[in-house]
């Protein structure tokens, strides 16, 4: 099992920056994803950012060139630094782990969530 808590959420004017930060515990393995999703009212739960164990780094494209992910592998720690936020990007943001596991049998890939940080920019 993994444990997800976010922080770093908050209420923004349009333009403004935030910084978002997840810290995972229990059992990690050397190989996993770390992302974050976000949830509108209304709307699918959808991507924003993932970035792989050796720092591979995927981007929704509403967000490239203004949100920037990192993660810290010894503190098992994952950031998405916000910048230029816009109205549109008020949502529920979700911190997400993936890591594949081999043992027991058939192969499968876990996949945890934490339980949200809201995120309001106002125009």
């Amino acid at each position: 099992q993994v444990q997800l808590v976010e922080s770093g959420g908050g209420l923004v004017q349009a333009g403004a920056s935030l910084r978002l930060s997840c810290a995972a515990s229990g059992s990690i393995g050397i190989s996993n994803v770390m992302g974050w999703y976000r949830q509108a009212p209304g709307k699918q739960r959808e991507l924003v950012a993932r970035i792989t164990s050796d720092g591979t780094t995927t981007y929704a494209d509403s967000v490239r060139g203004r949100f920037t992910i990192s993660r810290d592998n010894l503190k098992n720690m994952v950031y998405l630094q916000m910048n230029s936020l816009k109205p549109e990007d008020t949502a529920v943001y979700y911190c997400n782990f993936q890591q594949p596991v081999y043992w027991p049998r058939p192969p499968r890939v876990d996949d945890y969530w934490g339980q949200g940080t809201q995120v309001t920019v106002s125009s």
